[in-house]
């Protein structure tokens, strides 16, 4: 499919324009085809085959059009234009946190810049302190985030090693000498990022798995190829990743996934505790002397060591094998909880989908009721509302809940501005059914004690994203979670897990802080079109990392949760 090369260049049309300092309007514009066009499960060829096209979110005619003109001749004329003058390279750069247009056109007119490694060496040789308005501490933040974006380079976001996984997995299931194929290693464990890919699979005819593997349509170059084992190089928007795949017979599979699941630290205690009842485990089994007594699911190989089965998410060697021993580990949340989505946009502010797409798509999911969060007006770059606005939803928001089959809640993402404030006052946050409060801004400005007078307001039900943090870019705000912690717990507020894949926030250790203060956790997805409501998957991954229960996340409930209970 061709959805997501039309996504990357609707993107980069986008960071083009902004890098010009063009029309704002139309940088919203291209965002949101291409976020339409990154979610869209169909095949974009048959939508325009078809003549839909319009009918998708944030699809209008002019978008239209490029779309098929792309599909017929391979380009869009309109993406040379936009990209004339700027060396390709040189965008790339917006991908680094604080690193925004206006600062990219500084440096590229002043020094020259146009790529990573020309970036790198301004910030090493002195160069990029001597701008204008740049300083030593913004040069220093810059090389920070430079840093966390080589990071993130090094690593797989956990939604792409998902998706490619699943790909590969249900190619391996059309085998017929395929018994079960299972993806191990931190992508099981549902790590934020991951390494290379591991699936391990049991099956007759080894060798033959192994060349259908390497044979799998997206494999750009072969590794290696064996009776058992084979690597592999697939291309996933403009990357190469790795996959691995190990052949395995049925009595060892169990203890092999164990033991490529990990983690390592994890590993390296049953091994210990193994040793202290005179067996020894490992990927081929758990073995009393030459004899192998387990080995053929991991339910045994625990069991051998007096444990009850242990998820893989908690996994980590941070208290769970005391917790199984003690008969406390929790019993984790499970997808088939989740009723209900508690922070999404629509196309009132930055979305791509209209709210009745987004309340479809939640029914879609078996939810009971989804919150609209749209932006409040001090967020002009994202499509903020006005208070005349924000009502003029509400009234739409009563108009479809007459007709909707999923409770629409009423709504907002409002700002915790520079001095705690809020950014609508008292009288219009009363009217609606849920309040998420949120820093877009001034990040290194008393961001702990503005979050702590934010939780103070009764309007104010649930802290969305608590730390701040973007996976990709930047490491989060300079705030004191267990602060906010204790005081959420004070006055009976949520705080959020972002399950944004590049948020995922709070993360795993934060939740669990929170369960153990007795803080409830509300999972939303941030999203901005109705198919990214799907990411729902990966908060509920991080909340079990967390040791979230059911009883811990408040859209577990089936009616729609109500503010201060």
């Amino acid at each position: 499919m061709k959805n997501r090369e039309l996504a990357r260049i609707f993107s980069r049309m986008a960071d083009a324009i902004e890098f010009k300092g063009g029309d704002r309007f139309r940088v919203i514009a291209y965002r949101r085809a291409a976020a339409t066009l990154e979610e869209l499960t169909e095949d974009i060829e048959t939508v325009s085959r078809e003549g839909q096209l319009q009918e998708l979110p944030g699809i209008g005619k002019a978008i239209a059009s490029k779309i098929d003109e792309y599909l017929k001749t391979g380009m869009i004329k309109k993406y040379e234009e936009e990209l004339e003058g700027i060396p390709e390279e040189l965008l790339d750069l917006m991908n680094i946190h604080d690193m925004g247009p206006k600062t990219l056109a500084l440096i590229y007119e002043k020094l020259g810049i146009r790529n990573l490694e020309g970036l790198k060496r301004t910030v090493s040789d002195g160069s990029l302190t001597k701008l204008a308005g740049m300083g030593e501490k913004r040069v220093e933040n810059i090389r920070r985030s430079i840093e966390i974006f080589e990071k993130s380079q090094e690593r797989i976001p956990l939604p792409e090693a998902v998706e490619i996984s699943e790909k590969i997995i249900d190619y391996l299931n059309a085998f017929p000498g395929v018994a079960q194929a299972v993806a191990a290693g931190s992508l099981r464990r549902m790590r934020e990022t991951i390494g290379d890919i591991d699936i391990l699979a049991t099956g007759t005819e080894g060798e033959k798995i192994i060349e259908y593997f390497t044979a799998y349509p997206r494999t750009e170059r072969v590794i290696a190829s064996g009776g058992t084992k084979g690597s592999i190089l697939v291309r996933t928007d403009g990357e190469m990743r790795q996959v691995d795949l190990r052949i395995l017979p049925q009595e060892l599979f169990g203890s092999a996934l164990l033991y490529f699941t990990g983690s390592k630290e994890h590993n390296i205690r049953l091994r210990t505790i193994a040793r202290e009842r005179g067996l020894k485990i490992s990927e081929y089994g758990v073995f009393r002397g030459e004899e192998r007594v387990a080995g053929r699911n991991e339910e045994e190989v625990y069991r051998t060591l007096d444990l009850p089965y242990i998820p893989p998410e908690l996994r980590e060697d941070r208290g769970e094998i005391e917790a199984a021993y003690e008969g406390k580990l929790p019993k984790l949340v499970e997808y088939s909880d989740i009723k209900g989505d508690l922070h999404v946009h629509s196309d009132y502010s930055d979305g791509s989908s209209t709210i009745l797409e987004m309340a479809e798509f939640a029914k879609s999911l078996n939810y009971h009721y989804v919150a609209i969060c749209d932006h409040s007006k001090s967020v002009r770059y994202a499509g903020g509302l006005t208070e005349d606005k924000l009502r003029e939803q509400m009234s739409e928001i009563d108009r479809l809940n007459t007709r909707s089959k999923v409770k629409i809640l009423k709504g907002t993402e409002v700002d915790i501005l520079k001095d705690g404030s809020l950014d609508f006052d008292d009288k219009v946050l009363e009217e609606l059914d849920l309040v998420i409060a949120a820093i877009h801004s001034g990040f290194k400005q008393n961001v702990t004690d503005r979050t702590i007078k934010a939780i103070e307001d009764p309007n104010v039900d649930i802290i969305a994203h608590p730390s701040g943090r973007l996976i990709s870019k930047r490491e989060g705000y300079e705030v004191d979670i267990e602060a906010i912690i204790e005081r959420a717990k004070r006055y009976g507020k949520m705080l959020e897990l972002n399950a944004y894949p590049d948020r995922l926030d709070l993360n795993d250790q934060n939740l669990r802080r929170a369960k153990d203060t007795g803080v409830r956790v509300s999972i939303g997805t941030d999203a901005h079109a109705a198919a990214q409501m799907r990411w729902m998957r990966f908060g509920v991954g991080t909340a079990r990392r967390g040791w979230l229960e059911k009883r811990d996340i408040i859209n577990t409930l089936d009616e729609c949760p109500q503010a201060q209970t």
